[in-house]
């Protein structure tokens, strides 16, 4: 186990330049790209760390400097205050599962997990013993992949033998790039619940990229969201969607994600949103200046639907058209989509409220769970 440290890990792809394995040409069309910014990131011992952002974001350049798979960097990469700088992948004791599996087709199940001790000419004594204790840490029916090849095996039954292949090494350091992308939802359901068990029963520092915001929130002990090469904001699911520290992090985070409606600061302290007027608060207030761009932001399971003569809580009251209804069955719910002239917006409504499509409906979001954000630098006034 160890404690990764990134210290201000900046990676850029030139046209023509060498990649981190040297005699490949890295071709980057229309100029360089810088796929990680001076990024810093810790990931303490024993932790699980899951890395998530759009697609191009830089997730796999991070796990793949952090491997040693990529050196051609600045910045530096500390396992327990170790510079990895000079240090080869084989010598950094790290479990790799890749988004494709990667195993030796030629091999059955067993020489994929024997490679690694051949290479290192452990004893043959020795490489059983340590096939026995992972096939049974990986529980029951994993003895019946070792004798088969790749090609005969399921893509769940693939992926546990990729997992099988990092634990047997017993390192000190997992790495996943989104290995369960290529899982249809009911098998990747199955071996996320199996990776869980397997990094709480290990407590292996594990770094672990995603776009899966459902992967996070269930193996996360921390969640990275990244964009354009550099981290957002560090934390736990919660933290992150409580307390987003800009609309980026708001707006990605989430399912269904925050409501973000454009508006501009009057001088009555007024926050114009199309066809209304929301009375700013004196923290914010205090913050903003007249003319400025200001995002509103609400989660649509915090808006109200506003039904018969119930008691409302105080807040901003809109009237839009329902153009679209999304059905959640698993969770009693819909989430309807409302158009108000330029403003869109989402509430979640029971799904025994009777709606349809075309229909007007008044939203009201409480001023309680508003968020403030500034268009420009799109960070969190309040």
């Amino acid at each position: 186990m160890a404690t990764v440290r990134l210290h201000d890990v900046t990676k850029i792809f030139r046209p023509g330049l060498l990649s981190g394995k040297p005699g490949v040409e890295q071709a980057v069309p229309g100029g360089p790209v810088i796929a990680l910014d001076r990024v810093n990131l810790t990931v303490l011992n024993g932790q699980i760390m899951v890395v998530i952002g759009p697609s191009g974001c830089g997730k796999s350049t991070l796990l793949r400097v952090v491997a040693g798979l990529d050196q051609d960097y600045t910045g530096q990469v500390l396992y327990d205050g170790q510079d990895m700088g000079q240090i080869p992948p084989k010598d950094r004791y790290i479990g790799m599962v890749f988004q494709n599996y990667a195993l030796y087709p030629h091999f059955r199940g067993r020489g994929n997990l024997a490679f690694y001790f051949r290479l290192h000419r452990v004893s043959d004594a020795e490489t059983e013993e340590r096939i026995r204790i992972t096939s049974e840490i990986m529980g029951l029916g994993f003895n019946e992949l070792l004798p088969r090849k790749p090609g005969t095996l399921s893509g769940g039954q693939q992926q546990r033998v990729a997992i099988a292949r990092a634990i047997v090494r017993n390192p000190r350091l997992f790495l996943f790039d989104e290995p369960l992308s290529s899982l249809d939802a009911k098998l990747r359901s199955q071996t996320r619940s199996e990776i869980k068990r397997l990094l709480r029963r290990f407590e292996i520092t594990t770094l672990y990229v995603t776009h899966d915001q459902t992967e996070a929130m269930a193996l996360a002990d921390r969640i990275a969201i990244m964009r354009a090469g550099k981290i957002e904001q560090v934390g736990s699911y919660q933290t992150l969607r409580q307390s987003p520290v800009n609309s980026f992090v708001a707006g990605f985070l989430g399912h269904p994600p925050m409501n973000l409606m454009a508006g501009e600061v009057t001088a009555n302290g007024e926050l114009r949103l199309g066809p209304v007027g929301l009375a700013l608060p004196p923290a914010v207030r205090s913050r903003v200046k007249v003319g400025q761009a200001v995002s509103l932001g609400i989660r649509p399971e915090a808006a109200r639907l506003v039904r018969g003569e119930q008691a409302e809580p105080a807040g901003l009251r809109l009237q839009g058209m329902i153009e679209v209804i999304e059905p959640d069955f698993a969770h009693h719910s819909q989430l309807l989509h409302l158009r108000s002239g330029s403003l869109t917006y989402a509430v979640t409504a029971s799904l025994d409220c009777p709606v349809e499509p075309g229909e007007m409906g008044e939203v009201i979001f409480p001023d309680e769970e508003l968020y403030f954000f500034d268009r420009a630098s799109e960070a969190r006034i309040v």
